[in-house]
């Protein structure tokens, strides 16, 4: 048998096998390890990156809270900035002010005085009118046809009393002669007397008749402004009409009555008695613009209990039309002029529980605190009766960076008259 001879040989044959087909290869974990090593490469890298801007914004963060807590103030030459101004020498006014509501003087309702048709309107509404101009007419013909009959009537009553006095004449002789009885020549006289009384009536009629042809045309009784037509023409109007034709108001001058509380009274009265004339300013609604100028005319003669104020009349001129009738304003009246005081801006004036003070700069440029004691304030400015002098240099703005001692840069506040725009210049 040489079966197992060949079965010798395949070992062998089976070996050759074996080594020629060798078992998987391990190259692709080494590659997988070699990427995990590079992410973790890239991830210490960022996380370095990452706590270098942490640190860098930390201790930017740390140097703003000190910089807060140290109240914003530098040293040296990072001095405070504030605005600063100076104290001057000036005069300020006392005032009294009041709400008050602008009032014409006169205001006049024009109505028909006769009975008629309305024929012509000889104005447009909002004219300014004067006195005596022609404004309406109303239909004249039924007063004319009136006059004709008053005339005719005089007539021929005038003719029976000059025929009463011609017999009364003949009378009167015939009476010297006893032709007559005497009761016959008083009668005659009373005849007389009767004529007489008729022709004085027929006058009567006659100016009655006149009168109201006058009213036919209505003129203006002041000069003012007209308002709205109140009837239109063609309609018939009545003299017991309630509603009139027009209103007029006086613009020019015009008066503004306004309020005070009863406590200001004695001064204004005082100064009433002693023959001043005490100025009075309108202002409008924002108490921001000046839109009159004018005196006090009138004080009421009692006082109101409900609220404790008394009524005052201000009369204004007005050519600018800048007072409208009804218009709301807020009054200031002028009862004393200071003069020669001190003056700062109101906004240096500071104020706690305990006193009022500013905040002085001195010459090296630092900071001291001052008591001051004020008086009068108007407008932008404070009086100042104690504690700072004309010419002291005062901070305005940024106090709340100061204290005792704090150095400041300062830009000085521009000075103008009558200009409230707070402007700056260094």
């Amino acid at each position: 048998m040489q079966v197992p001879s060949e079965l010798e040989t395949n070992p062998s044959e089976q070996e050759i096998d074996t080594q020629v087909v060798p078992p998987p290869t391990k190259s692709p974990p080494r590659r997988s390890s070699g990427l995990v090593w590079l992410w973790l490469l890239v991830l210490a890298l960022l996380s370095l990156g990452g706590y270098y801007f942490w640190s860098k914004n930390t201790a930017t963060s740390a140097a703003a809270i000190a910089a807060s807590k140290a109240g914003g103030k530098k040293a040296g030459p990072g001095a405070a900035p504030v605005v600063e101004a100076k104290a001057r020498r000036g005069n300020i006014g006392v005032y009294i002010t009041g709400l008050g509501s602008v009032t014409p003087i006169y205001t006049v309702t024009m109505k028909s005085r006769v009975d008629g048709q309305l024929m012509k309107v000889h104005y447009n509404e909002g004219d300014l009118i004067h006195e005596g101009d022609l404004l309406v007419e109303i239909d004249p013909r039924p007063y004319m046809v009136q006059l004709e009959q008053a005339e005719g009537q005089m007539l021929r009553d005038q003719a029976n009393l000059e025929n009463a006095r011609v017999d009364l004449e003949r009378y009167k002789t015939l009476l010297a002669q006893n032709a007559i009885p005497e009761q016959q020549f008083a009668t005659q006289k009373a005849a007389v007397l009767q004529a007489e009384g008729s022709v004085k009536s027929d006058q009567g009629q006659i100016d009655s008749a006149q009168l109201n042809l006058v009213y036919c045309k209505i003129t203006a009784p002041i000069t003012g402004r007209v308002g709205l037509r109140l009837v239109d023409p063609g309609n018939i109007v009545h003299a017991s009409d309630t509603t009139g034709l027009l209103v007029i108001t006086q613009i020019d001058p015009i008066s503004v009555i306004f309020t005070v509380a009863e406590d200001d009274l004695p001064v204004v009265l005082r100064k009433l008695a002693a023959g001043q004339h005490l100025q009075a300013d309108a202002y409008n609604r924002d108490n921001q613009t000046k839109i009159g100028s004018g005196a006090l005319a009138n004080v009421d003669n009692q006082i109101d209990p409900s609220t404790g104020s008394l009524r005052l009349r201000a009369n204004f001129e007005n050519k600018n039309n800048l007072l409208f009738p009804n218009q709301f304003v807020n009054v200031r009246l002028l009862i004393e002029e200071k003069t020669g005081v001190t003056l700062v801006p109101t906004a240096v004036i500071q104020r706690n529980t305990r006193s009022t003070y500013v905040y002085l700069v001195k010459d090296d440029n630092t900071v001291t605190v001052r008591q001051v004691a004020i008086g009068t304030t108007e407008g932008n400015d404070t009086e100042v009766t104690s504690g700072v002098e004309p010419g002291d240099t005062l901070v305005m703005t940024g106090v709340d960076k100061l204290e005792e001692g704090t150095k400041v840069e300062a830009e000085i506040a521009e000075e103008k008259p009558g200009d409230n725009s707070g402007g700056k210049k260094k």
